[in-house]
């Protein structure tokens, strides 16, 4: 038989991400390439309590399906955690809880756009929101970024353009910390510019920060959501990287008006996300075991940071630039030479280390020079080994 595929679906390509997935666990292998936490990280005797616990106590609920927007116990220990760690407290009616954060940007180019529309990002962005947008088939417009993220007078300037063009942009979606792939955290003086500038245009921005919990060096950066002008900013947060990805549990925090049409999509997509890992997320949080597991996570994990930060200077000094992080999972690495990472992977995977290239991660299919490393996923010798590896291959 021959099956005729949606326009949508044949337009689409695998990500590099999962592919490189695929090879993490060959053996010999060191993967700088998935955004894979330290299974070391995985705080496994407390969630086996807290399943135990789940299974005792809510067990028919816990089995049970359950209502869209989520299990109302989870979503006010979300709210609370919110209010403790990120500065806002949202009302629980602004929460939707999602089969992990992936989830969340497809229901946003579902929501907020139609096939064809435009939307803004940062250049390079997220291989996963890539992915979920051009799923919707919307056209991702990049904006260029430096250390201090994205750069706002070029957003203005991108704004100005598409509007003359009538492609005035659907949203601005941002991860302005530790952003992926590149590291860089939008200062608070660009993220109140941000929000001035999508306010006197009326376009809505989305703030993603799976990664904001983890920081190893410098003083928090207030969430836009948090700040003046900010409680229309679409807020997508997530347990991957403070509890477990496998859970697969998300979150998203929206004006009303906006979640009510979330609720909708997300009827179609799953009618619910997993009560069970809800009811997990619940206890973890309700018994504050998330906080003293993200100070733990931030232990492991700034040694690694500094493992990559060292391993980098002493291989590509004079040959790359490259991001030194104060927080998160990734070091963007931009070659001088000029050389084509993703012409140089098979290489790199034959000579045991993988990463993902730079063009994984480009709306325009730019950044061909680049690459990302990922520091917390592998051993400190791992990280500088595998750097070594990818020095020596860069000199070939």
């Amino acid at each position: 038989m021959a099956f005729k595929f949606s326009d949508a679906v044949s337009g689409m390509k695998p990500s590099e991400i999962r592919e490189m997935n695929k090879i993490a666990t060959t053996p010999g292998m060191i993967s700088l390439g998935g955004g894979m936490p330290g299974p070391e990280s995985f705080p496994k005797k407390e969630l086996t309590e807290i399943m135990v616990y789940v299974m005792e106590n809510y067990g028919d609920m816990a089995m049970q399906y359950g209502n869209t927007l989520g299990i109302s116990s989870a979503i006010n220990a979300i709210s609370g955690m919110l209010g403790k760690t990120e500065g806002f407290t949202p009302d629980p009616t602004q929460i939707i809880v999602n089969s992990g954060s992936q989830q969340g940007l497809y229901e946003l180019g579902t929501v907020l756009a139609n096939p064809g529309d435009t939307i803004i990002t940062e250049e390079p962005t997220y291989v996963g929101a890539i992915s979920a947008f051009s799923g919707n088939r919307l056209r991702m417009e990049g904006v260029e970024m430096d250390s201090n993220g994205m750069i706002v007078e070029k957003l203005e300037q991108t704004l100005k353009k598409l509007i003359s063009e009538h492609r005035a942009p659907r949203f601005i979606y941002t991860i302005p910390t530790f952003q992926n792939p590149t590291g860089y955290t939008m200062n608070e003086e660009r993220r109140k510019h941000l929000l001035e500038i999508a306010s006197g245009y009326d376009i809505p921005v989305v703030e993603d920060n799976p990664y904001g919990k983890l920081r190893y060096y410098g003083n928090d950066v207030k969430t836009m959501r948090s700040m003046k002008g900010g409680e229309n900013v679409i807020y997508l947060g997530t347990f991957s990287k403070v509890m477990t990805p496998g859970l697969r549990l998300g979150y998203t925090v929206a004006p009303e008006e906006v979640m009510e049409k979330f609720n909708l999509i997300k009827q179609a997509l799953d009618l619910a996300t997993n009560s069970f890992s809800q009811f997990v997320a619940y206890e973890y949080i309700r018994r504050g075991i998330i906080y003293t597991q993200i100070e733990e996570n931030k232990r492991i994990y700034r040694k690694k940071r500094d493992a990559m930060v060292t391993a980098l200077r002493e291989n590509f000094e004079g040959k790359g630039e490259w991001s030194e992080p104060e927080g998160g999972m990734f070091s963007w690495l931009t070659l001088k030479s000029g050389a084509d990472t993703r012409a140089m992977k098979d290489k790199a995977i034959k000579n045991g280390v993988a990463y993902v290239s730079g063009q994984a991660f480009s709306t325009n299919g730019s950044q061909k020079s680049s690459m990302r490393l990922n520091f917390t996923f592998g051993s400190v010798d791992q990280i500088t080994e595998g750097v070594r590896r990818i020095g020596k291959i860069v000199e070939e």
